[in-house]
């Protein structure tokens, strides 16, 4: 091997359950977030479970007739066509790494031969006008829920942030007076800036008025002081 990082093979057998956790430590150790890790153990673990049914315990038994028969289980498990695709983006990113990490020898990579599965997604329609102003008008009230939902809602309608970005935002991230939002971990990890304008700096400012401390902490918090969740958000 080139580099100590290389796995180092004592034998010559190469099982699939312990590639898949060298797998998560090595991506863990890339610093994805605790979201991305989540999600390809989740994937992972609906593979080795279908690789255990058919008794497949070795990387080299992993053909690409395999990796089509488990699309296949996955479906008439229940999995709609984007639950396939996820399974099958997983599958393809774990089995690039263990070809450029093992460089196993007379292997050649089955992804190459799956095509991904396809998926018809209807464009979503966006809010109206009428509706968000609504929603607006509902946050009327002086209660620590309507100032912050307010503030949530103007907040997202002039940064247009992703929701799991909206909630990971720490109040050091924020500049109530210009307006200036730092987004630290964006999509691929990449960070970027934007901006909120005058009504929802004001309204902001309103929410952070009704929670009365000054700790670095989350931007937005339960009245238990705990970080809004993504599930939270969403609710």
């Amino acid at each position: 091997m080139e580099t100590a990082q290389k796995i180092q093979l004592t034998h010559t057998i190469l099982f699939v359950s312990d590639m898949a956790n060298q797998f998560f430590q090595a991506k863990k150790a890339e610093g994805l977030s605790p979201f991305t890790l989540t999600f390809y153990r989740q994937q992972l673990m609906h593979f080795l479970k279908y690789c255990e049914s058919q008794s497949i315990s070795q990387m080299e038994e992993i053909t690409s007739v395999t990796i089509r028969e488990f699309l296949l289980w996955h479906e008439e498990t229940g999995h709609n066509p984007g639950g396939l695709h996820a399974a099958y983006r997983t599958l393809k990113v774990f089995l690039k790494w263990y070809e450029l990490e093992a460089e196993p020898e007379n292997w050649k990579n089955p992804v190459r031969k799956v095509k991904a599965p396809r998926v018809d997604l209807e464009p979503l329609e966006p809010a109206g006008l009428d509706d968000i102003s609504k929603l607006i008008n509902v946050c009327k009230s002086s209660t620590f829920w309507d100032i912050r939902d307010k503030a949530i809602l103007l907040f997202l309608i002039d940064t247009g942030v992703r929701a799991r970005e909206c909630t990971g935002l720490d109040l050091q991230d924020v500049d109530v007076i210009s307006g200036e939002i730092n987004i630290r971990h964006g999509k691929g990890g990449k960070p970027r800036t934007v901006f909120i304008g005058q009504k929802a700096r004001r309204a902001l400012r309103a929410y952070l008025k009704k929670r009365g401390d000054k700790v670095p902490f989350a931007l937005w918090i339960t009245e238990d002081r705990e970080r809004l969740s993504y599930g939270g958000l969403r609710g």
